[in-house]
């Protein structure tokens, strides 16, 4: 009889410390959101003490599962729920870090809670909230699989969410039931709008590509002691109006933050890749795979001596207010190393001046609209698309100025961008400014608006751009590679040059090349950008639907044009390319190509 109640005690006590764990899990993982969004390192202890927290969590359910199903009455939603918020933590994890790894761990979770179906009885609980977090974790689910590319589960599980959100609204007749079909509505846009052109396989069923950087597609490069310069921070805002977007992810931020990330690896030395898979009968995600405390640090962590940070840190912002926008801004500015650089990416429609004789070119050409205020108020004759603007909620090239006084390379995707040429460069600091065309046919306008910049796609994928611009929809997966080893010929060349124009310029005194274009080019991301730009550039200067200067991009400081951006060798490579395609007619007259 006492052994008996000794038992019962200690059962007893397991109870309470599960309960102790989860109420701690909930408190420490709602406080996240109180978290500021910037800033590198006001957040990290508190990020270590959640998942601390977890893993004990995560732990004690697994090692007391029989005692807590009979005692506590713990369901298979509960822990659903408990894999859901480590997902979510790692998810928010890579989006604070910008390491790509954490989204194979998020979605090692969420793929544990399809797989072993813990959510599967949520229905019959009669619990419409219940019914929502398994939406919600369909939705989250969803984005993690579309940053990793897995298009066919993306597939798979936008037809299951919409079963749910069916029976959900049946069952409860909701009041939120519209929402959820706009959200619904909103992913199968954003898949329609994603896949530009279709790679087939032999058995014309689509492959799905990854145009993250890797070893295979990082451009040549001939170093000099001049290429000083890392890309270190990154801000990606979007706040174009009509663009498909989800989960405050625009189509150009979401091709945009993928440019801007090496591929994801496993790593068996790495703590955090953790690939030890699922184990056991009801096997959930291994309590191994959760961060201990003290997780690594944003700008890096070390393991045996190696820095296993692979991707500058990066900002998403989604039609931030200006207030929202410059504080990011500062907050990177402030967190850059020495001999570091920051990257301003920002695709939206432009605020248009309608002074006639500016003087100012900081704040009297317009600029670019961030979050969008319809009030009908006296926008200082400034217009977007017609609607007026208040004059805060535009980004002019002058509140640019203060941050130059580091190493700064900026992209500006919009229909105003040639107003951001007139930067200058008043602290003598490295400064590249590569603009989008200000139009593009009008066969391609009403894609564009919707689909994403034609511009941020040449910047993402060069292949698909030129593809799209030749309406190619659909290329088999042979014919693709063969093409794609002109693209990587151009890339190859076209970094020779730009090398080629520095040395002459040591050599002759002549200035080809301006310098900060030499000291971004050791970075592997902002050559990247810089070599694609100058693809984008010759690609539309020889097409012939695009034809005027505001339907090609323009760069500050200028490239030269006899040695690099008009030279015959890249002009030849892209008519072979055209040839290839069999869409030479699309360009205009060249030499003939092999």
């Amino acid at each position: 009889m006492v052994k008996m109640e000794s038992t019962e005690e200690q059962d007893r006590k397991l109870v309470l410390e599960f309960c102790h764990l989860l109420e701690k899990s909930k408190q420490l993982f709602n406080g996240l959101r109180d978290l500021p969004q910037y800033g590198h390192r006001q957040w990290q202890a508190y990020f270590g003490r959640t998942f601390d927290v977890y893993t004990k969590l995560w732990k004690f359910q697994q090692q007391h599962r029989m005692v807590l199903d009979s005692k506590y009455g713990l369901k298979r939603w509960q822990i659903g729920e408990i894999a859901s918020k480590i997902g979510q933590l790692y998810y928010h994890y890579y989006l604070r870090t910008s390491e790509t790894n954490y989204l194979n761990e998020a979605y090692q979770f969420y793929a544990a809670i399809r797989g072993r179906a813990y959510y599967s009885r949520a229905a019959k609980e009669d619990r419409p909230d219940l019914m929502v977090k398994k939406l919600r974790y369909y939705a989250r689910f969803i984005v993690v699989c579309l940053l990793l590319k897995k298009m066919k589960l993306v597939r798979e599980l936008v037809t299951e969410l919409e079963k749910q959100i069916q029976e959900y609204t049946n069952t409860y007749e909701p009041e939120d039931h519209l929402e959820w079909s706009l959200v619904l509505e909103e992913i199968k846009g954003f898949i329609k709008a994603e896949a530009a052109v279709a790679v087939l396989h032999a058995d014309s069923n689509p492959i799905i590509l990854s145009h993250r950087l890797s070893p295979l597609t990082t451009p040549p490069c001939e170093r000099s002691p001049h290429m000083t310069l890392s890309l270190q921070e990154i801000l990606i805002v979007g706040s174009a109006c009509e663009q498909a977007k989800f989960s405050e992810l625009t189509m150009d931020m979401f091709r945009m933050l993928q440019t801007l990330e090496r591929e994801p690896t496993e790593s068996a030395t790495n703590p955090l890749s953790m690939s030890h898979g699922l184990h056991g009968h009801d096997a959930s995600p291994a309590a191994s795979r959760i961060p201990p405390y003290g997780v690594p640090g944003s700008k890096g962590y070390m393991e045996n001596g190696r820095h296993f940070r692979d991707n500058p840190h990066k900002y998403l912002l989604y039609k931030p207010s200006i207030s929202q926008l410059l504080v990011f801004l500062a907050s990177g500015f402030k967190e850059l190393p020495l001999g570091g650089a920051l990257l301003l990416y920002m695709s939206a429609d432009g605020c248009f001046s309608t002074t006639k004789h500016p003087e100012d070119y900081g704040y009297e050409l317009g600029g670019l609209a961030t979050s969008v205020k319809r009030d009908s108020v006296d926008g200082g004759g400034l217009s977007c698309r017609g609607k007026s603007y208040k004059e805060n909620h535009c980004l002019y090239p002058g509140d640019l100025y203060p941050f130059t006084r580091r190493p700064m390379f900026i992209i500006i995707d919009s229909d105003n961008s040639f107003v951001f040429q007139h930067i200058p460069r008043y602290f003598g600091q490295p400064l590249v400014v590569l603009m989008s065309p200000q139009d593009v046919p009008p066969a391609f306008q009403a894609d564009v608006q919707h689909h994403g910049s034609l511009f941020t796609l040449f910047l993402h994928s060069p292949l698909t751009a030129l593809c799209y611009i030749c309406n190619v929809g659909d290329v088999p997966i042979h014919h693709w590679e063969r093409c794609q080893t002109y693209v990587d010929r151009f890339i190859t060349e076209a970094s020779r040059l730009v090398t080629r124009c520095r040395i002459d310029e040591i050599e002759q005194g002549i200035g080809f090349i301006d310098s900060s274009y030499v000291q971004f080019f050791g970075d592997d991301f902002l050559r990247t950008l810089i070599l694609r730009f100058v693809f984008c550039d010759v690609v539309l200067r020889l097409h012939r639907g695009f034809r005027g200067r505001h339907m090609r991009p323009r760069c500050e400081p200028q490239l030269p044009a006899n040695e690099l951006l008009e030279h015959p060798s890249l002009s030849h490579i892209v008519f072979q390319l055209a040839s290839a395609l069999d869409v030479r007619g699309h360009f205009s007259e060249g030499p003939e190509c092999d």
